[in-house]
C-alpha cells in the first residue's frame, strides 16, 4: 500500500496538479509520490505507490489522496492500513514502517475497482503536506488468446462429478508444467520460455509455485503478488490456464499462514475475477497435521476467494504432503467421509515416481472414482527432487492419470541442478527452451507426453 500511495502522489503531479501543493518554505517538510498502475482489467486495477519523505523524520505517517470519480473504490491494500471515506483514501503506517527518516521511502499497494473510466488520483498529502510526484500506467493489455488454444477451446472450467469440465460441460484433462520457486528461478519465466511452453511443448497449463516461506511471499507480499499476476497474464495471452499455487511447505500446518493466505487470495481473486484461465491452489503440501485441520483452513480461505471470484476452480491440498494421507498411513476415505464444505473444488495429489509406486497408484485408482483429483505436482525422480529418472514408474503414473482424465503439472520447468528439472543448468540464461540440447532426461520425457494432441470435446 505504501507504494500505491507514493505512486498516487506522483500521479497528481503528472496530471498537472502541482498547483495543489502548498509552497515549501523550508526543507523540514515535503514528500514525493510515484504512483503506478501495474495492471488493469474490466472494472478493476492494481496499483503501487512509492512515498518518499523529503522533510524531517516522521513517525506514524498518513498518506491521503482523492479520487476524481465517485465510482472508484479501494478493494484491498497492503503495507499500510487503508480506508476510504467518500472520495478520499487514507493509507496509514503499520508497525514495521511507522517511521520514515529523511530521504526514506516506503511502498504501498492496492487493488481498486472503477466504473466507466479509471481517472488518476489527485491531491496526495503526507501528514497534511502536499506531495509532488508522477503517475504511470496502465501497461498495454495482451490480446485475447487464440480460439484454437486450450483456453480458447475450453473457456471457463468447473468441477462436474469427479472430473474437471469445460464450458461445454465435458470432462477434460489439463497437462502442463510447474515453475520452481519464483524467488530462485524467476529468470526462467519470460516471454521466450512461455512461448516455448505454449507452442513447442503444447502445454495446457502453467502452475506458478509461489513459496510463502523460504524467502518467498512473506518477505515481499506486493512484489510476489505482482509477479504471480504477471504470469497469469502471460499464460492467458498464450491460451494456457494458470494455476496459482500458495506454496506452503515448512511449516506444514497451513493455518500458520491463514492470514497471509486470506490477504493474498483476496488480492489475486479480485484482480483476476474476470479471467477464465485461473485455478487457485490454496495449500501446496500440508504435512504433520490432521485432515480436520486442513479442512478447517480450506473452509476459511475458500470464502475469501468466492467473495471476489465465485466461478473459479479451487484445489485443496491433502494430508501427508498431498498424498491423500497415504504417506501418513491413511487413504482417501477420510476425505470422502468428511469433505470440504464447498462447491467447485478438487483435491490435490502429489507423487514422485521413484519413491511412490504401486501402493500409491492403487489408492489413486480407487479415489478417482470418488473424488475430483488434480495432480498439481509430480516428479519423475525421488521425493527429494534428485536421483535418476524412473521411466517405468513415471509412465505407469501418466497412463493412469490419462485413463481417469486427471490433470497434472510436472515439477519442474526450470534449470535447477537436480534430476526433476526439465532443463540443463544454465538454460535459463539463453532463449532455447525446447531443443534436445537443453532438455534433461526428465524434460525430454515430459515434453514428449505433453506435446501429444489434446482431445478436448466441444459437444
Amino acid at each position: 500500500m505504501k507504494r500505491l500511495l507514493a505512486l498516487l502522489a506522483t500521479c497528481a503531479t503528472g496530471l498537472g496538479l502541482t498547483a495543489l501543493s502548498a509552497p515549501q518554505a523550508a526543507a523540514a517538510t515535503g514528500c514525493k509520490v510515484d504512483y503506478t498502475i501495474t495492471s488493469q482489467w474490466q472494472g478493476g486495477f492494481q496499483a503501487g505507490v512509492k512515498v518518499t519523505n523529503l522533510g524531517d523524520p516522521v513517525t506514524g505517517w498518513k498518506l491521503t489522496f482523492d479520487w476524481p470519480d465517485a465510482g472508484q473504490k479501494v478493494v484491498q491494500g497492503w503495507n499500510a492500513t487503508v480506508s476510504q471515506s467518500g472520495s478520499t483514501v487514507t493509507a496509514a503506517a503499520v508497525d514495521w514502517n511507522r517511521t520514515l527518516a529523511t530521504g526514506a521511502a516506503t511502498d504501498v499497494g492496492f487493488v481498486g475497482s472503477f466504473t466507466g473510466a479509471n481517472p488518476k488520483p489527485t491531491s496526495f498529502k503526507l501528514n497534511g503536506v502536499a506531495c509532488t510526484g508522477s503517475v504511470e500506467g496502465p501497461p498495454p493489455t495482451d490480446p485475447p488468446p487464440a480460439t484454437g488454444t486450450p483456453l480458447g477451446i475450453n473457456g471457463q472450467l468447473r468441477v462436474c462429478g469427479v472430473n474437471l469440465c469445460n464450458q461445454y460441460n465435458r470432462p477434460i484433462q489439463l497437462r502442463g508444467m510447474s515453475t520452481h520457486g519464483l524467488q530462485w528461478f524467476s529468470k526462467c519465466y519470460n516471454s521466450a520460455s512461455l512461448d516455448a511452453l505454449a507452442k513447442d511443448w503444447k502445454s495446457d497449463l502453467l502452475r506458478t509455485a509461489m513459496y510463502v516461506q523460504e524467502g518467498g511471499y512473506e518477505t515481499d507480499p506486493a512484489g510476489f503478488t505482482s509477479r504471480v499476476n504477471s504470469l497469469v497474464d502471460m499464460a492467458e495471452a498464450r491460451g494456457m490456464y494458470a494455476m496459482i499455487d500458495f506454496h506452503t511447505l515448512t511449516p506444514g500446518d497451513p493455518t500458520y499462514n491463514l492470514e497471509r493466505a486470506k490477504t493474498f487470495f483476496a488480492s489475486v481473486a479480485a484482480r483476476n475475477a474476470a479471467k477464465k484461465n485461473v485455478i487457485y491452489e490454496i495449500a501446496n503440501e500440508p504435512n504433520g497435521v490432521s485432515w480436520a485441520t486442513i479442512k478447517s483452513y480450506a473452509e476459511q480461505v475458500i470464502p475469501v476467494i468466492r467473495a471476489a471470484d465465485p466461478d473459479a476452480v479451487v484445489i485443496v491440498g491433502t494430508r501427508g504432503w498431498s498424498s491423500l494421507g497415504v504417506s501418513d498411513g491413511s487413504d482417501e476415505s477420510e476425505i470422502v467421509n468428511n469433505p470440504v464444505n464447498a462447491t467447485n473444488i478438487m483435491y490435490a495429489f502429489h507423487f514422485y515416481a521413484a519413491s511412490h509406486t504401486d501402493n500409491y497408484r492403487t489408492v489413486v485408482n480407487r479415489a478417482a472414482t470418488r473424488l475430483p483429483l488434480f495432480v498439481t505436482e509430480f516428479g519423475t525422480v525421488t521425493y527429494t527432487g534428485g536421483g535418476a529418472v524412473d521411466r517405468a514408474s513415471t509412465t505407469a503414473w501418466l497412463d493412469l492419470l490419462d485413463r481417469h482424465k486427471i490433470g497434472y503439472a510436472n515439477w519442474t520447468y526450470s534449470d535447477a541442478d537436480e534430476g526433476s528439472a526439465a532443463f540443463k543448468p544454465g538454460t535459463c540464461n539463453g532463449t532455447d527452451y525446447s531443443s534436445s540440447g537443453v532438455l534433461t532426461e526428465s524434460g525430454a520425457l515430459l515434453k514428449s507426453r505433453i506435446s501429444t494432441p489434446d482431445s478436448f470435446p466441444t459437444s
